[in-house]
């Protein structure tokens, strides 16, 4: 019962959306309207606004660890310690990627992933983290970054740092990234995917 509470706490938390947030505070178009039409940092960077774009990313970010933090804080356990803090970990993301109060259509995680990884385990979130920064200051492709960042989670937090007890978990939400990119695969290989700020025709 108690892990399904700290999940529940967990999801309802995902589910605010910090791009539609952040957007409407600074009076701009809301991005489930424009480019790729989702409510991430990578599409609001396309209304113009670096300024939005960062804080939509940090907050996005900041509640996928806050999530796991509140949870593990209200427990006193660590990630591996038992099932509540993975499940909010999980929980968060699903949240971001099937809101509630944006009638389940939602961002693809990315972000909320990397700051849940975080909470899970510092490494294992950092490394993440520059899997991704990485990838992306090479390619200038959000989407490819974000592919190799989730493929290489589950690695990192089995081989790197021996968290085997959290491994299920980390490989879930790296496959529902994974399934959330499946358009930007394909634009991958017919080379029609937009470059990190680059505008797309709606």
């Amino acid at each position: 019962m108690q892990t399904a509470v700290a999940a529940l706490a967990a999801y309802l938390l995902g589910s605010i959306s910090l791009a539609i947030v952040v957007s409407r505070l600074m009076g701009l178009p809301d991005p489930r309207t424009y480019g790729s039409r989702n409510p991430g940092a990578t599409n609001v960077l396309r209304s113009g606004s670096r300024l939005a774009a960062a804080l939509t990313l940090a907050g996005d970010t900041a509640k996928g660890w806050l999530a796991v933090w509140l949870v593990a804080l209200t427990i006193g356990q660590g990630a591996a310690a038992g099932l509540d803090v993975p499940f909010a970990a999980l929980g968060v993301v699903l949240g971001h990627v099937f809101p509630l109060y944006h009638r389940f259509a939602g961002g693809k995680g990315v972000a909320t992933a990397a700051g849940a990884l975080l909470g899970l385990d510092l490494w294992l979130g950092a490394a993440t983290i520059a899997t991704w920064i990485a990838i992306a200051a090479f390619f200038r492709y959000a989407s490819a970054a974000s592919l190799v960042a989730a493929l290489f989670a589950p690695a990192y937090a089995w081989w790197l740092f021996g968290l085997r007890p959290v491994l299920p978990v980390v490989a879930a939400m790296a496959l529902l990234i994974a399934w959330r990119h499946k358009d930007n695969i394909g634009r991958l290989v017919s080379g029609t995917e937009s470059r990190i700020g680059e505008r797309r025709a709606s």
